[in-house]
């Protein structure tokens, strides 16, 4: 892990040379030997810390990575929800996550560990030289620090819901650093440094709201009311407190949306969502960047297994789809089941633009761009440059939905907040007076199912509440003891799989990462 970040830091210091270091023919003689660059004698200038904060949001990327063959790593995260299944078999790794017999080997599970790790290796190196730059603009600085702390404290955020206790590394490492070989710290000290940092990242004066993909003072907020709901639940409990923390700051995003609508708020249609002309945009708070010239749209797993859909022709691996089960489990006349229009199609053209056919089951439409892809009168550009979501205002309006219910009981504005997501999908939503605080919130955690599908976000809501969706006979199950649908027998859910196990290379190079979490075979001596 430690080399894998030295390597990374590398690679940052040069590409930050070269958007920096000089090249007319007067300053030849006078530049330091390039091959000599370390931290220390690069973080000289305000384009030094632009260019380390650049990286630190280029290594988000590693969510769409490979995994092997027809396979990325943000599948980790899908495939051992249930929701969804695949079309290929080629990939053991992402088979065992289906069959929920993954162990510290699988190398979706290294590649997580190492990518949240590199940026905050990134992070580290940006908080700790960027006080010492002399910035013109004070106000500058304090903004890159502030982003700088929101994306570690977001992989942080990441890191503990992913393994729980685990190395809380705050400075930038060397061979000699003292904890070279660090070891796990306890989860609540891991969330409460998550919680600390985002403090920081909200005093720091960031624009309310930003549209070229950096961090704003909506999206601090909004992950720290993620931050919060999740505290409140399982592993810490930390109960009402926690859920009225959550809706504050969460109701906090909700009246800027109220004062700026054309600045936040939901996308009238689902279409909106997939829409590359609205990236950054609206309902989108904080996104993981992409363009074709430097890394296109990684989710293109979800196209039909060699299926004609976009202007290619036959392509596509279907390693991720839905099961039919989840999406059967939608309510009638549920818009986001329609197809080409909500979440999924079971038809489409061949090869984008031609005669229509039929897909023989539902396929995740979410995030299908026909700008790039085709669709009826659409020439396809063939760059496919949408981002990957990582927090919508939808999800903040079901937050507070979530926490206030839980902290202070049903209100009007916890209601709405519930209505308004069922508005968008054309369902009816029974009067307020119809609720109780246990069917409210069984509501609000439905319409999470529903609404974040394939979003990397449901494994997170099954371990926080130790709840899962039953598709068959539209309840919630007890996570232990619960069958995923996805694969042929059904996968059973236990204990164990509330965590991860810490990769493999990590414990052997490292020990003291040990013991391995429970119930997965430790590291060889």
């Amino acid at each position: 892990m430690i080399t894998n970040r030295l390597k990374y830091i590398t690679r940052v210091l040069g590409l930050a040379l070269t958007l920096t270091v000089p090249t007319a023919c007067s300053d030849f003689l006078d530049e330091t030997d390039p091959s000599n660059l370390q931290p220390e004698s690069f973080f000289t200038i305000p384009d030094h810390a632009e260019a380390v904060l650049a990286a630190t949001y280029s290594g988000l990327r590693f969510w769409g990575d490979g995994a092997g063959i027809f396979s990325a790593n943000w599948q980790m995260l899908e495939a051992v929800t249930g929701t969804a299944t695949t079309q290929t078999g080629q990939n053991s790794d992402l088979n065992n996550l289906y069959g929920l017999i993954h162990q510290a080997s699988t190398g979706h599970i290294g590649n997580f560990w190492n990518g949240l790790y590199r940026i905050i290796a990134n992070a580290n190196l940006a908080i700790e030289k960027i006080p010492g730059i002399n910035f013109p603009d004070e106000t500058q600085k304090q903004r890159l620090l502030a982003e700088a702390r929101f994306l570690r404290a977001w992989s942080y955020f990441n890191v503990v819901r992913l393994w729980g206790d685990a190395p809380l590394i705050l400075t930038p490492q060397t061979a000699a650093s003292e904890d070279f070989f660090p070891s796990r710290t306890p989860q609540e000290e891991i969330y409460e440094f998550v919680v600390n940092e985002l403090k920081a990242a909200e005093a720091a004066g960031l624009p309310d709201f930003r549209t070229d993909g950096r961090v704003s003072n909506v999206a601090v907020k909004s992950l720290l009311a993620k931050v919060y709901l999740t505290m409140a639940g399982y592993p810490l409990q930390k109960g009402a407190s926690h859920y009225s923390l959550a809706a504050e700051k969460a109701l906090e995003v909700i009246n800027f949306s109220k004062a700026n609508p054309s600045t936040l708020n939901l996308f009238p249609t689902y279409a909106d969502l997939r829409n590359e002309d609205l990236k950054n945009r609206v309902e989108h708070i904080f996104q993981i960047q992409y363009n074709t010239v430097v890394a296109g749209f990684p989710l293109n797993d979800m196209l039909p297994n060699q299926t004609a859909v976009t202007y290619a022709g036959p392509s596509g691996t279907g390693s991720t789809v839905p099961t039919v089960s989840f999406y059967n489990s939608y309510e009638a006349g549920d818009l986001r089941t329609k197809n080409q229009v909500g979440y999924f199609y079971d038809t489409y053209y061949v090869n984008g633009t031609g005669a229509p056919f039929d897909l023989g089951q539902p396929h995740i439409f979410k995030y299908f761009n026909q700008k790039a892809l085709g669709g009826p009168g659409i020439n396809p550009t063939r760059l496919n440059n949408l981002n990957v979501n990582l927090i919508r205002f939808a999800e903040v309006l079901l937050i507070y939905a979530e926490a206030q219910n839980e902290a202070g009981g049903l209100n009007q504005e916890a209601y709405d907040a519930l209505k308004r997501i069922r508005d968008r999908a054309q369902l009816t939503t029974p009067p307020i007076g119809s609720f109780t605080q246990n069917s409210f919130r069984e509501a609000v955690w439905k319409e999470r199912w529903m609404e974040f599908c394939y979003e990397q976000i449901t494994w997170f809501d099954m371990i926080r509440l130790r709840k899962v969706w039953n598709e068959t006979n539209r309840n919630f199950d007890d996570f232990v003891g619960h069958r995923n649908l996805n694969i042929s027998g059904g996968a059973l859910l236990e204990e164990k799989h509330l965590l991860f196990p810490i990769p493999l290379a990590e414990m052997q190079n490292n020990p003291n990462l040990r013991p391995q979490n429970p119930g997965y075979v430790a590291a060889p001596n």
